[in-house]
């Protein structure tokens, strides 16, 4: 049998034959069986192929074994079907770093394979679960990057029209499907020990519709057709080996709370978002998804009923002791618990490194007993801090390349804070060592 990593190193006229690497070595971060790479800035893996990344996956194997040909086989790490009721959800905008070529912005899952060594493996109580920001064509200018002041947001997005330009590598999509590159990168976050997911948008006019034979047209709710075309596009991706969904603006569905929506159009109505939910998990067959939604202050059953696992920005994590005392009140909610931010999509910046590792170390040790965890959220920018004048939000609008000769390594070299940035990376690391064995 081809694995889908196995066709992804053939569509790159990579020799499927792996070797341990010395450099992940250099970099490893051991807890217990838990490997990854640490004390790094992002550059230094984006610079390697994806060749090399498969590799230092690979001499991060927890079971200590060494594949010199990916597995024919690799399971998601089993917390049962409940698992994203405690989870540590990190999301990377594979947009960002995407390899920006001069104007052209392509291959961001490929990006997101090689940055995956450095992202810490689960816990032996819950999982660690990758978002990624992009999966659909974006409205404005999907394959492009614009100067940093310049719209190209992330959250408005094409159904219909396949996968984004800026995720998926084009070149090499007759010999490996997007929908096969989607799965190579699943296969691989699975045998880290990661868990997977994306986010998606459902606010009516920050979505269009590809016509085969004319104009996009907005999206409309109240269509059946494209409430259809909806489920089967998130069924699809489900089935390339995503397990969790975030679903941007949840808290508003149905109309709750709209003095505070700041999305644009018309949302689903509770009944069709519950309806949506559970035909997403009957089509793909698969028991164990998670759906988080943005938000999750007010009527928490509301959200239960829903079909949402978790939800983000319930309290604030600066405080240790708030923090435990709210993780014991929901210690007993086993479909839905309420959850808390390191940072969200809206990050503006500003925030010390002190005060991004406290947030951290209370989201990873806030509680009595590790089975009561509250789940968590954090952006890429909370592992890897991002250079002096941008910020997450400012990427998820924008998209900007920071290279200074029209090169992707430039960019991906400027992209990210450096010295300081190394030196944070090891502190989070610390942090994530420390919980990842209770």
């Amino acid at each position: 049998m081809t694995t889908s990593v196995t066709k992804l190193l053939k569509a790159l006229n990579e020799n499927q034959i792996l070797h341990p690497d010395s450099w992940t070595l250099k970099y490893q971060y051991i807890s217990g069986m838990r490997k990854w790479v640490a004390g790094i800035v992002p550059s230094e893996l984006l610079k390697r192929s994806v060749k090399q990344s498969i590799e230092s996956l690979m001499t991060l194997n927890q079971d200590g074994n060494f594949y010199k040909t990916f597995p024919k086989e690799v399971l998601t790490p089993d917390y049962g079907d409940r698992w994203g009721v405690r989870a540590n959800y990190i999301e990377i905008n594979n947009r960002a770093i995407a390899q920006m070529q001069d104007k052209i912005t392509k291959n961001g899952i490929l990006s997101s394979i090689k940055l995956l060594p450095a992202i810490p493996p689960s816990a032996k109580s819950w999982a660690n679960c990758i978002i990624l920001s992009q999966i659909f064509p974006n409205i404005y200018g999907d394959g492009y990057n614009k100067s940093p002041d310049e719209e190209n947001s992330i959250y408005g997005i094409k159904l219909n029209g396949g996968y984004s330009k800026n995720i998926i590598d084009f070149d090499i999509a007759k010999k490996i499907s997007p929908g096969e590159q989607f799965s190579a990168f699943n296969d691989l976050a699975h045998f880290h020990g990661l868990k997977t997911g994306f986010r998606t948008v459902i606010s009516a006019d920050q979505i269009k519709v590809v016509q085969k034979d004319g104009s996009d047209i907005t999206f409309d709710w109240k269509n059946p057709e494209h409430v259809e075309l909806f489920v089967k596009e998130h069924v699809e991706l489900i089935k390339c080996g995503f397990e969790a969904i975030f679903i941007d603006s949840a808290k508003h569905i149905g109309g709750y709370d709209m003095g505070n929506y700041t999305g644009v159009g018309a949302l689903p109505e509770y009944e069709q978002m519950q309806y949506i939910i559970h035909e997403i998990r009957l089509r793909s067959k698969k028991t164990h998804l998670s759906f988080v939604g943005e938000k999750s202050t007010g009527d928490f059953q509301r959200y239960e009923n829903l079909g949402l696992q978790a939800g983000t920005a319930f309290i604030e994590p600066d405080h240790f002791d708030e923090v435990k005392s709210k993780s014991i009140d929901f210690k007993y909610s086993h479909n839905y618990t309420p959850g808390i931010e390191v940072s969200n999509d809206n990050d503006t910046g500003g925030r010390t490194y002190e005060s991004r590792l406290n947030r951290i170390h209370n989201s990873l040790f806030g509680y009595e007993y590790p089975s009561d965890k509250l789940p968590s959220f954090m952006q890429m920018e909370d592992l890897f801090p991002l250079r002096y004048d941008t910020n997450t939000h400012h990427l998820m609008m924008s998209n900007p390349s920071y290279s200074t000769d029209g090169t992707a390594q430039s960019h991906w070299e400027n992209l990210f804070a450096k010295d300081d940035g190394r030196e944070y990376n090891k502190k989070v690391a610390e942090l994530f060592a420390h919980s990842l064995n209770l």
